[in-house]
């Protein structure tokens, strides 16, 4: 089964064609960052012009790279939401009609749905190439974690053959209660002058950094032990620069990057950091980090599981990699995560996990509709 999947949820025009849920035949991707990094952020009436301009010719190059036409693809998915809604439109908007026009299978797919089904299209992957490597293993609790989202589930699913999962339940075990976690790298970087998107730029630049010489404390919570915080955490990044020498050289770094037209590599940008910044960075890294693998180990041990997944944008950080592992191997847990191409938005895993949805005999019509709100499971 050959799917087209479009993926449009916030500022990269995406269309992949995956076969049999695993395959991916192509993933095009177009990203919105040159736009909208001026702005320190996604402007969503930009994102949704650009998705406009972009969605024809991105799903032509998918189709041309997979070596098929629109009449040999078998099925069209496109992204419902969560997002931007006028983003969220154009792709679904454009599927919905080739779907009717052709009369081809039709259906909607729930984003963080698409970021869940990375991680195993991912792992199939891998394992088409390497059999010793081991399957991605269910139940699991899984971790999405993005510019967008910070999210725990715990994940189920029934299968028709000992390697084949077919039916997915998805069940809501905490996410955040105000600043998802890449949003908050986006707005540290924001205040520090270090450009958009913060999550790249702050990894890189946290290496040089000593987490030690900046203790942030520890993120707590009442309620839920699963949930997520991490304004206060920015409020604290905030604290310890306004009104000090680090304000000041955040302004003269911002000076510095208004007064070039070109773009600003990573070792040029660090040259133009104190280690009173790198430091910062590393500490407040760290203390994202830790809070992040430290709910998703105490949710895994809650649920008696063994796997774990991480998935969305923020998966692709190096240290929150390494520490993911290092606590995994500690504890026992297998944690599997995406590459960073299917880290980020994309297509392809809108396509995988569409697979298994058309599988089972799942279709939508011409009423389908986007929600910029869409809650996944229960």
């Amino acid at each position: 089964m050959r799917v087209l999947g479009i993926e449009s949820s916030c500022d990269e025009t995406a269309a992949a064609v995956v076969e049999d849920g695993w395959r991916i035949r192509a993933s095009i991707v177009a990203s919105q960052i040159p736009i909208h990094r001026k702005f320190g952020g996604v402007v969503p009436e930009l994102a949704s012009r650009e998705h406009l301009k972009r969605i024809a010719p991105v799903v032509d190059e998918a189709l041309r790279q997979a070596g098929v036409n629109l009449e040999e693809v078998d099925a069209i998915a496109v992204t419902q939401g969560p997002g931007l809604i006028g983003s969220l439109l154009v792709g679904l908007v454009y599927g919905k009609a080739m779907a009717l026009s052709l009369e081809k299978p039709f259906i909607g797919i729930n984003h963080l749905e698409g970021h869940i089904h990375s991680v195993l299209l991912q792992n199939r992957m891998d394992r088409a190439n390497d059999a010793s490597i081991p399957a991605a293993g269910f139940p699991n609790v899984t971790l999405v974690v993005s510019g967008g989202h910070t999210c725990l589930y715990f994940v189920e699913c029934t299968a028709e053959e000992s390697d084949t999962p077919s039916q997915f339940s998805y069940k809501l075990l905490g996410q955040t209660r105000d600043d998802a976690a890449g949003e908050a790298f986006d707005k540290v970087a924001k205040l520090l002058a270090l450009g958009y998107p913060g999550g790249p730029v702050i990894d890189r630049l946290a290496r040089y950094g000593d987490s030690r010489r900046v203790e942030l404390g520890r993120i707590r919570m009442k309620g839920n032990p699963f949930d997520f915080s991490f304004s206060g955490l920015k409020t604290a990044v905030l604290y310890r620069v306004r009104g000090t020498d680090l304000q000041a050289e955040a302004d003269e770094r911002r000076a510095w990057q208004n007064g070039t037209n070109q773009k600003i590599n990573p070792e040029e940008l660090r040259a133009h950091c104190s280690p009173a910044t790198l430091d910062l960075l590393a500490g407040f890294q760290q203390a994202v980090v830790t809070d992040l693998v430290e709910r998703t180990l105490g949710a895994a041990r809650a649920r008696q599981v063994n796997s774990i997944f991480v998935a969305g944008g923020v998966a692709c950080n190096s240290a929150l990699r390494d520490h993911f592992r290092e606590a995994a191997n500690l504890s026992g847990f297998k944690v599997f995560f995406p590459s960073p191409k299917l880290s980020t938005d994309n297509a392809a895993m809108i396509a995988s996990a569409a697979y298994f949805r058309l599988r089972a005999g799942e279709r939508d019509g011409a009423t389908l509709t986007a929600h910029a709100s869409f809650p996944l499971g229960v």
